[in-house]
């Protein structure tokens, strides 16, 4: 189990990654249009590069805000645990996007200068348009930062952890892409600046190779994520624990045997559990407690549905701590 998204109580999934999301799509859209000018302008291959990645990410941000509008469909007959993993589908779909525009253009357009490089010019143009876009890449990335601090806080975890764990993609999707576009625009001046300096167009070749290469590992990562969610993740031990924690303090269960927790969205859980009731109900009473505990706990924002049954007597009791 790698998850470690453990949803604090009262928080409504998805709640701040929308704000997140807005923030990256109007910077990046900016920037893809003033790369692209730049691009044109200049002739400089990482230029171009970062234009691609621009427009890759722009769109990328696109699919993040349908996939969050997917996601919060209600329940209904047909999907009874909602339609939350519609967020990894989308998702899915802007890390390849990604992959294909991102890396794929910078690549090949790379390889090309390399074979028959061109001359570059209006270096100025460059180095201001990359200045800016740093700037508002900043901004955004300052955002996503924001919110996965605050979220890896909660969850008592280190920050790139808590990224790669966490059941929401939004803010893992706009934080490597804005950290990726960050260093990406460091080494587009970089091969523009050598560029200049040495009248050669083979570093800027190879700093659009190199943009390419940073892009499709990104791609690769994210593609990964999404791909464990869409299959089936579980909770960890300590969300889990925590969870057993939370239901011993239901003063019908005296104990709980088993719990399977398994991600269906962002921040959301299905809550399948064995527990043993106070006292000795007798088979109605029990039936009518089992389904109060049920609406009960899945009145917790992260919960779509919690499935309880009796535990065996000879079944062994899980601890708050984990241990059974």
């Amino acid at each position: 189990m790698t998850s470690d998204d453990a949803p604090p109580a009262g928080a409504k999934p998805g709640g701040e990654s929308g704000l997140t999301v807005v923030i990256a799509l109007g910077a990046n859209l900016l920037i893809a249009i003033a790369k692209t000018a730049a691009a044109i302008l200049t002739g400089a291959a990482s230029m171009l590069a970062e234009a691609a990645h621009s427009w890759a990410d722009t769109g990328n941000e696109v699919f993040l805000l349908v996939a969050q509008r997917k996601a919060a469909k209600p329940a209904d007959v047909t999907h009874p645990l909602g339609y939350g993993r519609e967020v990894y589908v989308w998702s899915m779909f802007a890390a390849i996007g990604l992959f294909a525009v991102g890396a794929g253009v910078s690549v090949t357009h790379g390889v090309q200068e390399l074979i028959d490089p061109e001359p570059a010019s209006d270096f100025l143009v460059a180095y201001v348009v990359l200045a800016v876009s740093f700037l508002l890449e900043g901004t955004s990335f300052l955002q996503a930062n924001r919110q996965a601090r605050r979220e890896a806080k909660e969850r008592e975890t280190e920050l790139l952890d808590h990224i790669l764990a966490t059941s929401d993609p939004t803010v893992r999707a706009v934080f490597f892409e804005d950290a990726a576009a960050l260093v990406g625009i460091v080494i587009a001046a970089a091969g523009i600046g050598l560029h200049q300096a040495t009248g050669s167009a083979v570093p800027d070749a190879i700093g659009s190779i190199l943009v390419g290469v940073l892009l499709g590992v990104v791609a690769v990562v994210l593609i990964q994520r999404n791909r464990r969610f869409l299959v089936g993740e579980y909770a960890d031990s300590r969300v889990s624990a925590a969870v057993v924690g939370q239901l011993l303090e239901q003063p019908e269960i005296a104990r709980v045997t088993s719990l399977s927790l398994q991600y269906v969205g962002a921040q959301q859980l299905s809550l399948v559990a064995a527990v043993d009731l106070q006292g000795d109900p007798g088979e109605t009473e029990a039936s009518h407690l089992l389904a109060q505990l049920e609406r009960r706990i899945a009145t917790h924002p992260a919960i779509v549905r919690a499935i309880l049954s009796l535990s065996e007597p000879e079944e062994a009791s899980l601890e708050p701590g984990g241990a059974a």
